[in-house]
């Protein structure tokens, strides 16, 4: 990534936010002048590392039960979030959700971050968790999702049928704990400064403007958007 202007972005595909997040800094790069010199690097972040999935997992039931609500609360939630994502652009279908731990997708992705396709697998993970509704703890269904953006396909099942890559997920996921990542979507721009949550894509656009006309880069990060809203935590999405 050298002489690129590099974006981390720490995500977990069960966040709504993290997809719509996605979609707005993608806006924003189609509007930056400088998006070829721009390096998109995908951070592991888990917002439920211990989350036991079953057959009989209902989305709304287990938002409900989580908070302490009303089934009715938790459906309005749901409605809440597939308007937002409709703005941006995106087609949720809570209805077909099959609730996952994500630990194993995140090991795929570094495998796909090896060799340069992080972003596309990104991609088809958050459309197949929030639009398809695929089971994504079937390590079947996860295979065919890493070989459809070319992947290779023993390199995959070798992934898959071990741990590896589980020290760098928890090492993405200590490193957001020491630069204080609450919650994701968190993006990082060339270790200079940072954003919370899925803000607009103006926000997005502003800060790689000024990252590139400062064209100096430090270590220390300076928060410049944060709020506790278009975002998820371990207790849930804002």
């Amino acid at each position: 990534m050298e002489n690129k202007l590099k974006v981390q972005i720490w995500s977990d595909i069960m966040c709504p936010f993290c997809y719509i997040g996605k979609r707005r800094i993608e806006e924003a790069l189609s509007q930056f002048e400088h998006k070829e010199a721009v390096a998109i690097e995908w951070k592991s972040f888990e917002l439920d590392a211990h989350f036991t999935p079953s057959s009989n997992d209902n989305l709304a039931e287990h938002l409900a039960d989580k908070y302490g609500r009303d089934i009715d609360w938790a459906q309005t939630m749901l409605e809440n979030m597939i308007q937002n994502a409709k703005a941006a652009g995106l087609d949720f279908h809570f209805d077909k959700s099959v609730l996952a731990n994500s630990h194993n997708a995140h090991r795929l992705l570094h495998l796909a971050k090896k060799h340069s396709l992080a972003d596309k697998l990104e991609e088809i993970l958050f459309k197949a968790y929030f639009t398809d509704g695929k089971d994504l703890n079937n390590l079947d269904t996860l295979a065919e999702l890493g070989i459809a953006v070319g992947l290779d396909v023993e390199a995959v099942a070798q992934v898959l049928q071990s741990n590896a890559y589980s020290n760098e997920v928890k090492q993405d996921i200590q490193e957001a704990g020491a630069i204080g990542v609450q919650g994701v979507p968190f993006f990082v721009f060339d270790n200079k400064y940072a954003i919370s949550g899925a803000q607009p894509s103006t926000a997005f656009l502003q800060t790689l403007e000024k990252v590139w006309q400062e064209g100096q880069f430090d270590s220390k990060i300076t928060l410049v958007n944060s709020t506790t809203e278009n975002s998820c935590d371990i207790n849930g999405c804002d």
